[in-house]
């Protein structure tokens, strides 16, 4: 390791402290999800969106009311229902018969934090204008563009079990979310510490959550990110996992050539480079690692290979898919 690259390092281990007195605050509260805590924190120092998919009862909510009160931010929660407006989300105008005039009545929209709870009960419309605002970080109200806040960052909820009544998110306005979670269950150690909780202690608790960081911290710490150092070699790693999903039979994986209609976007190649970098920071590294990129490849890719009929005649998921690819692809 040269000179430069050690003193990124030693640089990264400094200003990366901040992460583990978080995550204890963190679990003042939430018992156990690391994992998924994790995945929001490289959401908000990438500046990232996430797709979250997780029956009810799971504490999304909470997770991210905690996150938000440990980082000063604004915290909104959306409740998407197949009535909601888009004027519901970024807010419209409003007539004053006082002043005779139109006067801006701003949405939920304008916050740090927005929990988009079952994003797929809302029709279409709705939904665009959701995904319109995480695009471009700014909503129109009448004639006037108003900016978001940042940090800014939307993590919307789908629930896996139940279809009726629901419009499923296009492929291409899912590919503008960086990650898809899953969410699993708590473990038997762990549902037995939740049991624990009672609603006052529990409510005590969070009153008492300290500050961790500032929203201005976290923007710093995005500008410190994109100095980690990351390798000639592990780019090109990077682009031979995209290309496998879009020419398998290039990689000696022409067995799941049948299973794949579309291959990963260029968006995927962006993501997987900054996650690869807010994992190494996460781990208080100066520099990106293989496992860096392994450990967030899924969550990346996962929504972004659309899979054909024989795929699913043959119950093989995007993780399965996955998987074959990174067990082929020579790491260097």
């Amino acid at each position: 390791m040269d000179k430069t690259i050690r003193e990124l390092n030693e640089k990264i281990k400094k200003e990366s402290v901040f992460i583990q007195d978080l995550k204890n605050e963190i679990h003042k509260i939430i018992v156990g999800q690391d994992y998924v805590i994790d995945r929001i924190f490289i959401g908000l120092l990438s500046n990232g969106h996430i797709l979250i998919e997780g029956v009810p009862g799971l504490a999304k909510t909470l997770i991210i009311k905690t996150i938000s009160k440990c980082i000063q931010t604004k915290f909104q929660r959306i409740q998407f229902t197949p009535d909601l407006l888009p004027a519901d989300i970024i807010g419209t105008l409003v007539y004053n018969p006082q002043t005779t005039q139109f006067v801006v009545k701003k949405g939920p929209i304008f916050a740090n934090i927005i929990l988009a709870d079952e994003i797929n009960r809302a029709p279409a419309k709705t939904q665009s204008a959701l995904l319109e605002a995480m695009q471009e970080k700014q909503v129109t109200i009448g004639e006037q563009s108003y900016k978001l806040e940042e940090p800014f960052l939307v993590l919307a909820t789908q629930n896996p079990i139940e279809q009726e009544g629901t419009y499923p998110l296009p492929e291409a306005q899912v590919d503008r979310f960086m990650f898809k979670i899953k969410i699993s269950y708590p473990d038997k150690d762990e549902e037995k510490s939740i049991l624990e909780l009672t609603p006052e202690t529990l409510e005590d608790k969070f009153s008492n959550l300290r500050p961790i960081i500032s929203p201005n911290d976290i923007l710093k710490t995005r500008k410190i990110i994109d100095e980690i150092y990351i390798d000639e070699k592990l780019k090109d790693y990077i682009l031979d996992i995209i290309f496998a999903t879009r020419e398998p039979e290039n990689y000696n994986l022409k067995e799941i050539k049948q299973f794949i209609m579309y291959g990963a976007s260029p968006r995927a190649s962006i993501y997987l480079v900054l996650a690869a970098k807010c994992s190494a920071f996460l781990n208080h590294r100066g520099y990106v690692v293989p496992d860096d990129i392994k450990s967030v490849a899924y969550d990346v890719l996962r929504h972004r290979i659309i899979l054909t009929y024989e795929a699913e005649a043959e119950e093989m998921s995007s993780d399965d898919v996955i998987k074959q690819i990174l067990n082929n692809i020579e790491v260097p």
